[in-house]
Parts: structure tokens; C-alpha cells; sequence
């Protein structure tokens, strides 16, 4: 189904406690390890979510880690305790950084103001314990950009960029790296990141399939229920290398080890 690969490489962003993985998430884990797509970093979303994948990680260690943060959607639900367990759940070797948090003003599923409060306490609880950053940025940039500038944030993946060339700039200038995932292979939305990818260094640059969603657009064989999942990494990979004019392997190598070295593992 997958473009063959040959290279270890790493999905740092994959929603695996999602309900549509609930029915075969083993075989979705070994489907990835059969692809070469090992380590996977398990999402944290909400502070459930983010047990649920720090718990699920522990069960495979080495092959799954986790990140433990509030999705700017879920920042209306957050209260006094909040923090307190995420700074519990980061203290587990699998957790290895703080997100996904930020600001995305697209859906407004939490208040502005509310998703800045809790934007900046994770950013605070991350500095605190000296993790990086798993950031979301969605229609927010110039108050995204202006609380990491506060905080002088240096440490930090932009998750699933599809931004402008000025965006993309601002990041890599702030010190930040940045993922990309299957909207690159988007014929109608994912132009304009084949360009810009080039100007992405190899070590700021990291892959993710985000799966379930965001499932690339131009695969050849349709996927069960359009599902993204880790194992069609590989084809984000091909996709990546071609738009940058470097081997495949290349690239899988550089990924790697930027993703090894940022999150540490």
C-alpha cells in the first residue's frame, strides 16, 4: 500500500489514544515498526488524553514515547490542577515534552483569552522543567508569536506547519524547528510547502503523519475509512525528498537525528 522504506525513521506527532484507533492499535504500532517508523511520538491533547499516552508509551519502551499538554480546543476545560499533572506525567522517562499547546483562533473551541492563559502556563511549566515545546499555531500567528517572544522560547517543533514563507522565517529565526506532515502532498492546499520545505535546514526539519488525520492525498491505494496512520510516513518521506531535491535516505537520516536530538531520546 506504502511507498517501501528502507531507513528508520520517526512520526513525531501521532494521535494514537484516537477513538478510530481503538479497535486495532497494536497492529497499527506493528504495521509502523514493519515500516521502519519507530519511534512514535503519542500525541498528548488534553490532560486524559495525555495519561492515556503516557500509559499506552510505557508498554513499548524505546518504540512509543509521549508528550503531555492541552490543545488550545481543550483549554476551557482546564482548572487549578492542570498543571500540577502535567508536571506529574512529564516526570515519566516516555513523556518528552510539553504539548500540544497554543493558539488556534480557526475554531475558537476555547476563548482567546483562555487559550492564552493556558498557552503560557505550559510554555511556563516547560521552561520549569527544562522540555521542549510541541506547539499548534491555527489563524493565531502574531499572538502566537508574541508569547514565545515574551517568554523567550528557543526550544520548541512547530507541529504540522502549513503557513507562509514569513511565518516559516519567523520560526527558524526564533530557533525553532519545524514538522511537516502529509499536507505537503496536497495538490490543492500543499503547493506552496513544496517550495518552502526547501528552505527548511535538515537539522530544524522533522516528519509526522498527525494520523488519524491528514491521510496524503495522492496515495495510489485508498486507505480503510480514509485513516492516516504512522506506517504511510514513508510516503511523506519520498514526498519531502523529491520537493528538496535530496535522497530519500538522506533525509530519513537528518530527521532522525534531529528528531532524536531534539526530543532526546
Amino acid at each position: 500500500m506504502n511507498q517501501s522504506n528502507h531507513y528508520p525513521i520517526i512520526d513525531i506527532g501521532v494521535n494514537l489514544m484516537h477513538r478510530s484507533f481503538h479497535q486495532d492499535r497494536e497492529q497499527v504500532v506493528q504495521r509502523a515498526i514493519d515500516a521502519q517508523v519507530s519511534p512514535l511520538i503519542i500525541t498528548g491533547t488534553s490532560v486524559r488524553s495525555s495519561i492515556e499516552a503516557s500509559r499506552y508509551a510505557a508498554q513499548y519502551p524505546g518504540k512509543l514515547y509521549a508528550t503531555a499538554g492541552v490543545h488550545p480546543h481543550d483549554a476551557k476545560s482546564c482548572t487549578s490542577e492542570t498543571i500540577a499533572k502535567l508536571r506529574e506525567l512529564a516526570s515519566s522517562p516516555q513523556v518528552v515534552a510539553i504539548g500540544e499547546c497554543g493558539l488556534d483562533y480557526n475554531r475558537d473551541f476555547s476563548p482567546r483569552d483562555v487559550q492564552r492563559k493556558w498557552f503560557e502556563e505550559q510554555i511556563g511549566l516547560a521552561q520549569e522543567l527544562e522540555m521542549p515545546l510541541f506547539l499548534h499555531d491555527r489563524e493565531a500567528f502574531h499572538d502566537f508569536v508574541a508569547i514565545l517572544k515574551e517568554h523567550a522560547v528557543n526550544k520548541a517543533v512547530v507541529h504540522c506547519f502549513t503557513g507562509t514563507a514569513y511565518e516559516l522565517r519567523t520560526y527558524l529565526d526564533m530557533g525553532f524547528h519545524i514538522g511537516i506532515t502529509g499536507w505537503i502532498c496536497d495538490e490543492r492546499r500543499g503547493k506552496h510547502l513544496k517550495e518552502l520545505v526547501r528552505t527548511i535546514p535538515l537539522d530544524r526539519l522533522m516528519i509526522e503523519t498527525d494520523a488519524p488525520f491528514l491521510t496524503p492525498r495522492d496515495l495510489k491505494e485508498r486507505v480503510a475509512d480514509g485513516r492516516n496512520e504512522p506506517s504511510i510516513l514513508p510516503h511523506v518521506l519520498h514526498t519531502v525528498a523529491r520537493c528538496i531535491g535530496k535522497s530519500a535516505e538522506e533525509v530519513a537520516k537528518a530527521t532522525t537525528e534531529t528528531a532524536k536530538a531534539f526530543f532526546r531520546i
